[in-house]
C-alpha cells in the first residue's frame, strides 16, 4: 500500500509545488483566483481520479487473474455483485485518502483560501466511485496489464489535460470545451475548487448526480462484464 499511496500521492504533490509555486509566478490570477489556489483545487480532484484508476485497474486485475482471488471468493456466499460494490468502496477509501492528503499539504502550502474546504472529502470519496467503475470496465475485459495503457493514454491523460486542472475550460476551442466540461473530472473539479476557493459552485446537484451517474453505470456493466469473465 505505501508505494501505491506514494506514486497517487507525490506525483500530485510535485506538480502542486514546482507549477504553484514557480509557473504560478507569470501566472498571477485565474478567474480572480490566485494560481496556487486554482491549481490546488485541480490537483486534489486528479489525485482522487489518478488512485482510483490505478487501483481498479492493477490492483483489481492482480487479484482477479494472477491471485484467482475472485474464483475463491466466490466459492463463498459471496457474488460478484458483492465482489465489485467490495472493489468501488475500496477504490473509494483510497481516493478519500490521497485526495485528502493533498488537500492538507494545499493548506499548509496557503492555498486553501475557505474552511468550507471540508466539504471537498465527501466529494472524493464520491469521485473515487465514479473513476473506479469505470476503471472495472475496462479491467473486466482486459487481457494483460499492458492493455491499461490505451485508458490511461486515451482516456485519464486527456481528462488531465483538457479539464481544467492547470486552466479554465472555457478557454478550449469551441469544439472542445461542451466535451471537456462533460467528462467527469471535469464535475469533480467544478465543485472542489470553489470550495477551496471559498467561491460559489454554479449547479451542485448537476455535478454531483453526473458522478454518480458515472459511479452507478459503471457498477452495473463492471458486474455484468465480469460475472461473464469469471463464470462462464
Amino acid at each position: 500500500m505505501g508505494p501505491s499511496l506514494l506514486i497517487n500521492f507525490g506525483e500530485p504533490f510535485l506538480y502542486l509545488l514546482g507549477l504553484g509555486f514557480g509557473l504560478g509566478q507569470f501566472v498571477g490570477d485565474i478567474n480572480g483566483v490566485p494560481y496556487l489556489v486554482f491549481l490546488a483545487s485541480g490537483m486534489v480532484a486528479f489525485s482522487a481520479t489518478n488512485t482510483a484508476s490505478f487501483e481498479a485497474l492493477y490492483s483489481v486485475f492482480t487479484r482477479m487473474v494472477p491471485q484467482r482471488t475472485y474464483e475463491a471468493m466466490l466459492a463463498t456466499p459471496l457474488t460478484v455483485d458483492d465482489i465489485v460494490a467490495g472493489e468501488m468502496l475500496w477504490c473509494a477509501t483510497k481516493s478519500l485518502i490521497s485526495g485528502t492528503a493533498i488537500l492538507v499539504v494545499a493548506a499548509l502550502l496557503g492555498a486553501v483560501s475557505s474552511f468550507s474546504a471540508v466539504l471537498v472529502i465527501p466529494i472524493l470519496f464520491l469521485t473515487g466511485l465514479c473513476f473506479s467503475g469505470l476503471a472495472l470496465m475496462m479491467t473486466a475485459v482486459s487481457r494483460s496489464y499492458d492493455f491499461f495503457n490505451y485508458y490511461m493514454t486515451l482516456f485519464i491523460t486527456p481528462m488531465f489535460l483538457f479539464c481544467g486542472v492547470f486552466y479554465p475550460i472555457e478557454t478550449l476551442p469551441d469544439f472542445l470545451e461542451p466535451v471537456a466540461r462533460n467528462l467527469p473530472l471535469a464535475h469533480t473539479i467544478e465543485l472542489t475548487r470553489p470550495l477551496i476557493a471559498g467561491g460559489t459552485i454554479d449547479n451542485p446537484l448537476l455535478h454531483l448526480l453526473a458522478l454518480s451517474l458515472f459511479a452507478l453505470v459503471g457498477y452495473y456493466i463492471a458486474v455484468v462484464l465480469i460475472r461473464r469473465r469469471l463464470i462462464i
